[in-house]
């Protein structure tokens, strides 16, 4: 046999290798290629479940967010904004720990509580009232002042009478010293549907004010005695808080407000100024840092609902209010 008849012999056997060994490495090629992607599948798994985690640290334990930018002498920054009430964006237990972080601050130079409320719950406002007044107590020489923006009413100036001065702008509202309690009759309406109340009770004036039943005298007359009360001890909050500063008239304290012109001029207010020159000019600390204690979103969302259900419950009973 010659040489070409014997490569026309090896000829089949070779062909049959090489192709064994194409599909070899296409095989392993696609099971690399597998395994590649199944590496970065699991690697953006993985970095998607990470930020999903962070994401829901910061909204359960928004603590979790550190960086404040405190390092440095600064001026601390709290906002009261809004309705004040216990499960509100503004309620005593994050005001008063909001203040409580300001002061363990060692870098803290002074503190602005920057509000812009119609009031709200006059034990929520005292309990914030008595707070600012301890910090005052124990640390004299850390200056708490209230800097207004567009409305410090009620329970708001109740807070803000605790400070060591009250700035606002002209053109502010500021002041409604005073206690409100508002509610609603039904009596006549009943009447004309066709209605018949039927109320037990145990105990002659548990029902007192029930909307669907005509007022009584009596217990008109005991609500206002209490509303009478609650007023004194706004009054007094804010006397002890402003001392001679306070340029008494008949109707300072019978719940009018008043721009920051005319509250600087009676009193209620010391002088004009905004949130940024009170840090520069009064404080010395221009740097400014926000220790608004921020409420989780769970505790927020179950706060919103126990609220909701809080407003209705206080329509029927006619919850005292400053606002």
């Amino acid at each position: 046999m010659d040489n070409q008849e014997k490569d026309n012999s090896q000829h089949p056997t070779d062909s049959a290798h090489w192709e064994r060994s194409v599909l070899e490495k296409l095989a392993f090629a696609a099971l690399d290629e597998q395994k590649a992607t199944r590496r970065w599948g699991i690697f953006f798994k993985s970095l998607m479940f990470a930020y999903i985690l962070v994401l829901l640290g910061v909204a359960v334990y928004p603590k979790l967010k550190l960086d404040k930018n405190s390092s440095g002498e600064h001026t601390a920054v709290i906002n009261l904004v809004g309705m004040i009430a216990e499960g509100k964006d503004a309620n005593a237990a994050d005001l008063i720990e909001s203040l409580r972080n300001a002061v363990k601050d060692e870098h803290t130079k002074g503190i602005i509580i920057h509000a812009n409320s119609p009031g709200g719950s006059p034990v929520q406002s005292a309990y914030v009232y008595d707070e600012i007044r301890k910090i005052k107590k124990e640390h004299p020489q850390l200056p708490i002042y209230a800097v207004v923006s567009d409305v410090c009413a009620s329970g708001c100036y109740y807070i803000a009478s605790a400070t060591d001065k009250i700035f606002v702008n002209p053109a502010s509202l500021i002041g409604s010293i005073g206690v409100l309690m508002d509610g609603f009759g039904f009596v006549d309406a009943m009447k004309n549907l066709g209605v018949e109340r039927r109320l037990l009770t145990a105990g002659a004036h548990k029902a007192m004010l029930d909307p669907f039943s005509p007022p009584k005298e009596d217990e008109t007359a005991y609500m206002k005695e209490l509303l009478g009360q609650v007023h004194q001890q706004f009054i007094s909050a804010v006397k002890l808080g402003r001392g001679n500063r306070l340029k008494e008239t008949p109707d300072m304290f019978s719940g009018l407000v008043w721009t920051g012109e005319a509250g600087v001029k009676n009193g209620i207010a010391d002088d004009f100024s905004d949130d940024d020159k009170v840090a520069r000019d009064i404080i010395g600390a221009e740097k400014r840092v926000d220790f608004t204690q921020q409420e989780a979103l769970i505790d927020k969302l179950a706060g919103k609902l126990g609220a909701s259900f809080e407003h209705a419950l206080s329509n029927v009973l006619q919850t005292p209010s400053l606002r």
